[in-house]
């Protein structure tokens, strides 16, 4: 069973794979099916690992907006065609960058 450590390894490597793409921008996003579908599929990556961590370290670390990680995973999955290509890459442009830098910090702190 992996733990909290592996999984906020795991969180940040599907950011990583997302950035290497979103570095494109945003036309080549709109534009490129297999970009969109690469960014989801990451995007429910870390939605999967954020679900998977504990409990308890999700409640140490409630500073961690996890409810709307695992929200925009269950949407990605179960939602597929409803999907709004504009709020992923608001995510991507927006809320990931803050997420990375958070994930940075944490696996410094050796996942404390």
């Amino acid at each position: 069973m992996r733990d909290d450590q592996e999984r906020l390894k795991d969180i940040a490597e599907a950011i990583g794979r997302i950035e290497k793409y979103a570095a494109k921008g945003r036309k080549a996003f709109e534009k490129d099916e297999l970009i969109q579908n690469w960014i989801v599929r990451h995007l429910q990556i870390i939605g999967e690992a954020v679900r998977a961590l504990s409990a308890e370290y999700r409640d140490k670390h409630s500073d961690f907006e996890w409810s709307k990680i695992i929200g925009m995973r269950n949407i990605l999955v179960h939602d597929y065609f409803g999907i709004d290509v504009d709020i992923v890459w608001s995510a991507v442009e927006h809320d990931l960058p803050v997420l990375k830098r958070k994930i940075e910090d944490l696996l410094l702190l050796g996942g404390a």
